[in-house]
């Protein structure tokens, strides 16, 4: 992990803390899966052939503050920036460690991760979407035992994994009130991936409800496996854990309740995700015991700014662990230092991909 208080901005460019909070660790599980190749899917990257790119950007930015693998900062259509520079803003300000966790990327990203897939997850309407759900999960389960830190805040980058989120749900016959990275949610074109997804399975809504890692299997990415085995494997050794996502961290409550988990389980994450009409966050939580954390990061204040306005529009929304973190600076007070250091965090990546 990067440790507090060392420096984790590369070239030179580490400034002073802050603030700082107790000892917290940011992991973010990192994936692609070929459903996020899908046109009108997601909004990472701006076009599928662009967003098997975006988690290794994500990763690179929210580890080293910078760039290295893609040519580009990952802006959604509406040139939306990626709630890396949120998570990133954030990490700077209040020192906290990182781990990136290598759930089946489609590159190596030039930072350091803990790899528990070596591949990515299969587009969901083939009937197998992810052969190795179960290793995923139990290597991802070493990983989360391995961690040192008091707190844990794990987040997730994978395009298109509100749609996996939901055909893993609707397998397990729970609630599919999913979000998206799009203003718009594509809800009609994400029913009709989900239904093939089931159909090419062979299995319908709610077959598989007592069989997670087999719904991963069939219909999921190896982002969720991942995420649910990093839980499992902190849990036991008596971490604090905060799901730091939207609707995706749902999935991982359904796939953690069907694997037995009784215990109580928290989520963070942003007001836009709370504000999307096609999220019932509520919902979610009742059917899944999940207590959710909502916090305003209240970009508005940065005026016309770029990442201000994507945000205002409903792009992007929450991703790379953004609601969780958001959820520890609010907690030490240090919103108005993160929104002060999303504008540096910004334009430094803006002219890193420029040059």
């Amino acid at each position: 992990m990067t440790r507090r208080g060392s420096s984790s901005v590369d070239d030179g460019l580490a400034e002073p803390r802050d603030g700082d909070t107790a000892d917290t660790a940011l992991v973010v599980v990192a994936g692609t899966t070929a459903t996020g190749e899908i046109e009108g899917i997601s909004a990472a990257g701006g076009d599928p052939a662009a967003a098997v790119h975006t988690p290794v950007a994500d990763t690179e930015i929210l580890t080293r503050g910078r760039v290295r693998s893609a040519a580009t900062l990952p802006v959604g259509p509406n040139g939306c920036p990626t709630p890396a520079v949120l998570s990133r803003a954030v990490v700077e300000t209040l020192g906290l460690e990182t781990l990136v966790v290598d759930a089946g990327l489609a590159a190596s990203p030039a930072t350091q991760t803990r790899r528990v897939a070596d591949r990515s997850g299969a587009d969901i309407r083939e009937a197998v979407a992810v052969p190795d759900a179960a290793g995923t999960y139990d290597r991802a389960r070493a990983v989360g035992r391995s961690l040192s830190a008091d707190r844990v805040v794990i987040g997730e980058t994978v395009p298109g994994g509100t749609t996996t989120a939901m055909a893993v749900l609707r397998a397990l016959g729970r609630p599919t009130a999913v979000s998206s990275s799009l203003p718009d949610n594509p809800t009609a074109l994400k029913n009709t991936v989900v239904a093939d997804a089931l159909a090419a399975s062979g299995i319908a809504p709610g077959d598989l409800a007592g069989r997670p890692l087999a719904a991963v299997r069939a219909v999921g990415d190896p982002v969720l496996p991942a995420v649910a085995g990093v839980v499992r494997g902190a849990t036991a050794t008596d971490t604090t854990v905060v799901l730091g996502g939207g609707t995706q961290m749902a999935a991982v409550a359904a796939l953690l309740r069907g694997l037995g988990v009784e215990t109580p389980l928290r989520a963070a994450t942003t007001a836009y995700v709370a504000a999307d009409e096609t999220a019932d966050l509520a919902r979610l939580g009742t059917a899944l015991s999940l207590a959710w954390t909502v916090t305003d990061p209240a970009l508005a204040e940065l005026g016309d700014h770029p990442v201000a306005a994507g945000y205002a529009a409903g792009a992007g929304k929450e991703g790379v662990g953004a609601g969780g973190a958001l959820a520890v600076a609010d907690e030490a007070g240090a919103l108005a230092a993160v929104r002060s250091r999303v504008e540096r965090v910004y334009e430094r990546l803006s002219e890193s991909s420029s040059s």
